[in-house]
């Protein structure tokens, strides 16, 4: 049976699938920035009106995080203000039937949470609040 190292971390073959894929899905903000482009192309501008409490440097460095991944594409337009669009490609809308299935469980989750009077509090302690389109 192999292990295969990342860093200080030995994951098992068993784990390596989800292990990469969320080498490239992980971060607070990365899957909800694909949510929002899955639904069309979006200017920069208007992803950060529609992700509030990212800040302008976590979002580009996530965007630049998905398009280095092949997720995400940059159009930057030359125009007067310049402004830059950003969309899925192919690779990356192979991600929508999962994000589909993780907002429904996502839904089925905050139900359960409000059936139980839990609140549904993620590990840093904030609100789990999930705006879904």
């Amino acid at each position: 049976m192999g292990v295969r190292s990342v860093g200080a971390r030995a994951f098992p073959p068993s784990v390596q699938h989800i292990e990469a894929a969320l080498r490239v899905l992980g971060g607070k903000w990365k899957l909800i920035i694909l949510w929002h482009l899955a639904e069309r192309p979006r200017r920069y501008g208007v992803l950060r009106r529609l992700i509030p409490g990212v800040s302008e440097k976590m979002l580009i460095q996530q965007l630049r995080e998905l398009e280095r991944d092949g997720l995400v594409a940059r159009e930057i337009h030359r125009s007067v203000p310049p402004s830059t669009t950003y969309s899925l490609t192919e690779y990356g809308r192979s991600l929508s039937p999962a994000l589909m299935e993780l907002c429904r469980w996502g839904r089925a989750h905050l139900e359960r949470c409000q059936g139980t009077g839990e609140e549904g509090l993620s590990r840093d302690g904030a609100s789990g609040d999930v705006t879904t389109g």
